[in-house]
């Protein structure tokens, strides 16, 4: 965890060498074919397009053709009827194609877990099996990765809210990351940097808790730690510190209280 890190950063997932990649540069097998047929839908839909419309495999040709005067109602090139349908607004008609389209949309530009495309999918009355086979391919080509997903997440809510391991391992409980992965994920955030953040946190609004007394800064400052998940031990050694480098006398302030 020694880099800050954007979310936006973290986009569609680059499949891993030997999971549908071309690794070193040698000839593509037929999983490589499919996996770059997904990956140029993502692409083109990233790029503003349409899924579907067979602009990202030789679209240019027929739009071209199609502005010499040849009409432009069906496919010009040998072109598939799902592009057809795509091309005039209407949804395909296959399942296993429309759960495609769908995770393929909600994978553009935003990471997201198996367990939000499989919710999303429900929601859209797609059948479990076609869900299921879409779920399982995009998986498996890297294009669903919930450990990438986890990994990224603490990078960047840590950084970017200051949220502690707590907080962080409950974010990512809700949206179906498996128990296994969140604890990979927080467990890259070890005590000292979680400890560094909720001091710089707490320096950041101890100017705004002068004027109080003793106990409620302490009680606030604690609170506004404890919120964003830190442990109450931490938060309140932390807070007291802060408050004595200040000149605040802390002696004889029972912790228990609080």
């Amino acid at each position: 965890m020694t880099r800050r890190t954007d979310w936006a950063e973290y986009t569609l997932p680059v499949a891993p060498k030997g999971r549908g990649s071309r690794g070193d540069g040698g000839s593509a097998g037929g999983g490589d074919r499919a996996y770059e047929d997904i990956r140029g839908d993502a692409d083109a839909r990233g790029a503003g397009t349409p899924w579907g419309d067979g602009r990202a495999h030789g679209g240019r040709g027929r739009e071209r053709r199609r502005g010499s005067g040849e009409p432009a109602d069906g496919p010009q090139d040998g072109g598939s009827a799902f592009s057809s349908r795509a091309e005039k607004g209407e949804p395909p008609a296959d399942p296993v194609e429309r759960a495609r389209a769908i995770c393929l949309r909600l994978l553009t530009g935003t990471p997201r877990t198996r367990k939000q495309l499989a919710d999303a999918l429900r929601k859209r009355e797609i059948p479990e099996e076609a869900a299921e086979e879409v779920l399982s391919r995009f998986e498996e080509v890297g294009l669903i990765d919930d450990g990438a997903f986890a990994d990224a997440w603490v990078e960047s809510r840590h950084h970017g809210r200051g949220l502690g391991r707590r907080a962080l391992a409950q974010e990512l409980r809700t949206k179906g990351v498996d128990s296994a992965l969140i604890d990979e994920a927080v467990g890259q955030l070890d005590a000292e940097q979680e400890e560094a953040t909720a001091r710089e946190l707490v320096a950041r609004k101890l100017r705004s808790t002068r004027g109080l007394d003793r106990d409620k800064r302490l009680r606030r400052l604690a609170g506004m730690l404890a919120r964003k998940g830190y442990p109450e031990g931490m938060a309140l050694r932390v807070v007291r510190q802060a408050l004595e480098d200040e000149g605040e006398d802390t002696e004889g302030l029972d912790e228990g209280e609080f």
